[in-house]
This record gives C-alpha cells, structure tokens and sequence, in this order.
C-alpha cells in the first residue's frame, strides 16, 4: 500500500507503533520496522546514555526506518532530542512543548519531524514550523487522547492541513485502516494492538487482561498523571483517578519525579519555579510513574495503573508482530474489495 505516509517515512505499510513508556523497545521498534511499519521508541524513561545505546540497539537490529518520541514538557526530554538528532535518527516525533528547533535540525540531515496534536490549533501551529507529518489523536487513544473522538477529529484535521494525517485512537485492525483512511489519515498508529503483541515487552499478566477486558473497561482522566489520559479500568485505577491532588502533596511528589526521571533535584526545582502552573503536572507525573512501572513491568494491577485505549474491545488474542500487520492489511484489501462491488452493484 502507498500513501503520502509510506512514501514520506520509507515504510511498506502505513502503520505506527507510538512511544510508550517501557513499552517501546528497541526491540519492539525494530520489529515492527522489519515487519514494514515505523517503529517509534519511547525516551521519556530513558537517560541520554540509555537513548543512545537503544538507538544503536535499534540499528543492530534493523535497518529500515525507526523514529524516536520525546515530550518536551518532560524533565530530560530536551536532552535526550538533541541525542536523537546527534544519532540522525530517521524520524522524531515531539509533542507537548514547541518543536520549531528540532523540525529546523532534523531537516538538516534529511530527517522528518511528526507532531503529536489533539486539535486543530496545534495542527496548524505545527505545520507552520515545518512538521513533516501529524499524530492526531483522538479522544479513544490510550494515555493523553484529545477531547474529541477519532471520527470527528481526523477528518476536522486533514481538511484543514496540507501535510499528511496519522490517525491514533481507536485502530486495532483492518477496518480500522480503512475507516482511517477514508477519514482523510494517510496511516494509523496503534499502541494498544502493538502493545498486546509477542515482541512487546509488557507484563503477560497486562496482556491477557488486555485480552479479557470490553471497550467499557477503561477510564478518563486527568486526576491520575495530571493530563487527561485513558488507563484500564481496574479496583486500583478506580481509586488513582477518583480524587484530585492538593497542592502540599503536589510538593512531595514532584521531587519524587526527580529521582524517577534520574535528574537532579535542583533542576526540577528550577523547572518549577520557571512554570508554577506545571507544579502539579509535574506533580502527577512523579506519583504515576510506579503505578505504570508496576503494571508495565511487574504485570500487578492491584498496585500499578495501565495506560490503554479503548481498542481493548478489539484486541482478542497476543500475535506476532508481523502477523498483526498482515492481517490488519489484508481485512482493509478484503474489506475494500467488498465495499467497491457495492458501488459497482449501484451502477
């Protein structure tokens, strides 16, 4: 399949696996690579040591196009971009933060530049600085989904910009492809499905929940990490996102972050002073981080917290990689050929 995605990105098929935390390996990146997506590695838990020893692990393992993810809003992700355009990584996908002086360094090696957005107004912004593509994400994605739902969303988007659209948020297979598509996306990114597969890294114990679990069976959120964000419903996640934090707990747990993003506890402060309103954000963001570790890693969802979307309803068993991506790419030829008898039946 050809679209503006596959052509941009040098990729056989027009399906992403995003960056998530622990999730994301080289391994599953290069997988997915190899199987003819582009996988996107997650740096938010990684140091700048570590992202470069991934990136390198990546190469080892594949040599078709990967890209690396980075949220700027983040302590560390700074740092960690400027390894990836050290290591001319083939792509880089930023969100959260202004990325005009990585699409400008990015261009210079010839690298491409995806912004994640959940509106309109980002969209054009980041079209404006050059981005080479966009992450639209709608409101059924796992983690940090927009407002509004995929369907609305993809197309508001793509018809108001010039570059091409990658849908995220409710896709898991072949229909969803071929509804993306006809949205006005140009590719999908599927963390959920990518997550459930063999390669993945997380917890077996996740994964047949994951497997278990309907559409219904997720909440959101903003009461868990401090953005709005989707995780599976569970006794313990229930209990994360019922109540707000006050400010005293936001002080304790934004030092905690320091620790967990390996920076120094000065730095944090600095990051806090320069933007109070991020006081509580960052705040989340230190208390969240060993609920996800415990039920990304640990596979424990009576202590941890499961980013996931609610593609959950979809997902019905744990394939390799490159069987999930063929399927997936032939119910959309099947589906497709059905749907154009239809019209030719019309006359």
């Amino acid at each position: 399949m050809k679209t503006r995605i596959t052509e941009l990105l040098g990729i056989r098929y027009p399906l992403v696996l995003p960056g998530m935390s622990w999730i994301s390996t080289p391994e599953l990146v290069a997988a997915v690579s190899e199987a003819g997506g582009l996988g996107i590695l997650a740096s938010g838990p990684l140091t700048t040591d570590e992202t470069r020893a991934a990136i390198r692990r990546i190469r080892e393992l594949t040599d078709k196009p990967f890209g690396i993810g980075v949220t700027l809003l983040m302590p560390g992700a700074k740092e960690n971009a400027e390894v990836a355009l050290d290591e001319q990584v083939p792509v880089i996908n930023f969100s959260l933060g202004k990325g005009d002086w990585l699409v400008k360094r990015a261009h210079e090696y010839g690298g491409k530049v995806i912004a994640t957005v959940v509106s309109e107004k980002h969209a054009l912004s980041a079209e404006s600085i050059g981005a080479d593509a966009l992450l639209v994400t709608g409101h059924e994605a796992a983690a940090h989904g927009g407002d509004v739902t995929s369907l609305v969303l993809i197309p508001a988007i793509a018809s108001k910009v010039s570059i091409p659209v990658i849908a995220t948020g409710g896709f898991a297979d072949g229909r969803g492809l071929l509804a993306a598509l006809s949205l006005g996306a140009e590719g999908v990114a599927m963390g959920s499905r990518f997550a459930t597969s063999k390669e993945s890294p997380l917890h077996d114990s996740t994964k047949q929940a994951v497997v278990a679990k309907s559409e219904q069976d997720t909440i959101y959120s903003k009461n868990f990490d401090g953005l709005y964000a989707r995780v599976m419903k569970t006794p313990r996640s229930i209990k994360e996102t019922r109540r707000p934090m006050n400010i005293f707990m936001a002080v304790i747990e934004a030092m905690k972050a320091a620790k967990i993003v390996k920076q120094p506890i000065w730095k944090i402060m600095l990051g806090m002073l320069a933007m109070l309103d991020k006081v509580l954000l960052l705040a989340y963001f230190g208390a969240s981080v060993p609920r996800l570790k415990a039920a990304t890693i640990d596979g424990d969802l009576n202590k941890g917290v499961q980013f996931i979307g609610q593609t959950q309803g979809l997902i019905t068993d744990i394939a390799g990689v490159d069987d999930i991506i063929q399927r997936i790419m032939q119910e959309a030829k099947n589906i497709h050929a059905s749907q154009a008898r239809l019209f030719d039946s019309a006359g």
